[in-house]
Parts: C-alpha cells; sequence; structure tokens
C-alpha cells in the first residue's frame, strides 16, 4: 500500500501541473490573441462596457431616490385641521377619542399660537405675519398610527376621521410615501428588465466576437483535434477571450460610474445644502460594483462559451 501510494503521488502532481500548464498557456493564448488586433478589442469592449452602465446608472438613480424619500420622511403621519370656530376644548376632547382607538398610536394637538409662531420663523413669512390683524389658523392634531399598522387600514382610519364633528381638513402624508413606494417598484422592475436585455445583448456581442475570431483560425483548430486535443482544450482559449472582454468591460463600467458619480457631485453637493442637511445621496458601494464586474466577466464567458461549443462542433474533422 505504501509503494502504492507513493507511485500515485508523483502522478497526481504530473497531471495537476499538466492542468496549470494548459491553462497558463491559453491564458496567454487568449492575451496574444486580443493583442492582435487592438482597435477591434477596444471596440467589443467599450460597446459591452456602455451596455453594463446603462443598469448601474439605473440602479444609482433608484438608490438615491430611497435616500430621498427616507430623508422626507418614512412615517404615515396625518394632520387634522379643525374648523377655525372649534375652541380649545374641543380640540382636546376630539384628540382624547382618537386616542381611543385601536389604530392610533399617538395624538399631539398643536395649537394655532404654535402654528402662528412655525410660520413666523420661515424666511419670508416674518412680515406678512405680523400684518395680520388675528391668528387666522386652526388647532391640528397629528395623528400617528400604532406601530404595524398596514396602509389599509390607515386609510380606514383617515376616512373615519373624515367624517368626525369638528373636522375641516385631513392631510395623509403617508399617501404620498405609497405613491413614492409604488414608483420605486415599477423602477426596480424596470431595471431588472433593462439590465437582462443588455445583459444579453453583451452576451451576443462577444458571441459574435469569438465565433469571428473562431472562424480565423479554423484552420488551426482542425490540425489541434487531429493530433488529439480534447473539445475542452481547444474551447478553453475563447473562454478565456471571453472572460478578459467580460473584465475589460467590467472596468471600464465601473470607470463610467465613477466619472457620472464625480459630475454630478457639485449640484447634488448643493441640493443637499439647499435642505440643510436632511437629504443624503451617495453613490454605489464598491461591493456593489464588484459584483457588477463579475457579472460582467461571467457574461463574457457564456458568450464565448455559446459561440465556441457551436462553432467548433462545425469544424470537427
Amino acid at each position: 500500500m505504501n509503494a502504492q501510494g507513493a507511485m500515485a503521488k508523483p502522478v497526481r502532481h504530473s497531471r495537476t501541473a499538466m492542468w496549470r500548464r494548459q491553462h497558463a498557456w491559453c491564458l496567454r493564448d487568449s492575451l496574444r490573441q486580443l493583442a492582435r488586433r487592438p482597435f477591434g478589442t477596444a471596440l467589443t469592449t467599450v460597446v459591452m462596457g456602455l451596455a453594463l452602465v446603462l443598469p448601474l446608472a439605473f440602479y444609482l438613480l433608484l438608490v438615491n431616490v430611497q435616500h430621498l424619500a427616507t430623508a422626507l420622511g418614512d412615517s404615515q403621519s396625518v394632520n387634522v385641521f379643525l374648523k377655525t370656530d372649534l375652541a380649545a376644548g374641543g380640540a382636546e376632547k376630539l384628540a382624547a377619542t382618537l386616542r381611543a382607538r385601536n389604530d392610533v398610536g399617538t395624538v399631539t394637538v398643536r395649537t394655532p399660537r404654535q402654528g402662528i409662531e412655525e410660520l413666523a420663523a420661515m424666511q419670508g413669512f416674518g412680515d406678512a405675519i405680523k400684518s395680520l390683524p388675528d391668528n387666522p389658523l386652526p388647532f391640528v392634531l397629528l395623528i400617528e398610527p400604532r406601530a404595524g399598522t398596514d396602509r389599509a387600514q390607515v386609510e380606514q382610519m383617515v376616512a373615519a376621521v373624515r367624517a368626525m364633528p369638528g373636522v375641516d381638513l385631513v392631510q395623509d402624508n403617508g399617501q404620498w410615501r405609497a405613491r413614492l413606494d409604488a414608483l420605486i417598484a415599477v423602477g426596480r422592475r424596470v431595471t431588472l428588465l433593462l439590465a437582462t436585455l443588455l445583459g444579453a445583448a453583451a452576451v451576443l456581442v462577444i458571441g459574435n466576437t469569438v465565433r469571428l475570431d473562431i472562424r480565423s483560425r479554423t484552420n488551426e483548430i482542425i490540425v489541434q483535434q487531429l493530433i488529439g486535443a480534447s473539445a475542452g482544450f481547444v474551447r478553453r482559449p475563447y473562454l478565456y477571450e471571453g472572460a478578459w472582454y467580460g473584465f475589460a468591460a467590467g472596468l471600464v463600467a465601473i470607470l463610467l460610474i465613477l466619472l457620472l458619480e464625480a459630475v454630478l457631485a457639485v449640484p447634488v453637493r448643493d441640493l443637499v445644502a439647499s435642505y440643510t442637511g436632511r437629504l443624503h445621496f451617495g453613490g454605489l458601494s464598491w461591493t456593489t460594483l464588484c459584483i457588477g464586474w463579475a457579472i460582467a466577466i461571467v457574461l463574457g464567458w457564456l458568450g464565448a462559451l455559446i459561440a465556441s461549443s457551436r462553432h467548433l462542433l462545425q469544424a470537427r474533422p
């Protein structure tokens, strides 16, 4: 057993070394083929890079829209404007009635004095407020739905509040957020569809490029098959070629995204400053960019696999 084990080790080591040499040769050969046609290689890389950068740019837009929605408010709060002739006692009574509901978390009563002071503090309203003979603002109830309340329950609560006596206007702040969430969901679907279509286009671009390369080397492939080269060995340089295309195209896409973020940096900074820092915009994380880069390599490899598998079978002697 020891002798057999001692004899098996060199064989296993030899096969591993041969496998490494074959892959190293295929890797170098694929790079040589790309270097022979620099213009065609650059053109294919740029086209594939542009196809990959579009879904990344759309995803960047979606991420920042989500940041915008978070900064402008996540709650489903409801503002209830009472009639101007309703006194403080009536406002407190109505607030107590709302607090007794199972779907209401908190109710805050804001007096007309608090409202007028808030308006006076806002830029451009101070002189106009001072010119008013009396306070025209009503009592306002700020309702926060109970935690865990879904959108349908909030809408039912809003409808019930509108029917209460003394209520003049009900402003549902969660409605715009629900619409924005629906818009973001549509954007995600569009991004996924766009990424799928452009990914398929990238696969076809690489597949066609590799197909042309295989046709130009038909005689070389036939000679390799005549001397006993396996289909995997013949196909391997083209798979590496497709992976190199994907690697370069992914790099181009990342550089274009970084350039886009740099171009938008100044106007975005001005927009954030206008909202006193409440907004937060950012670029794509390096994790997302690396995932996109890996997907580009896989797409290049897949395009080369499809093209090489089909045309190498046709070239078999």
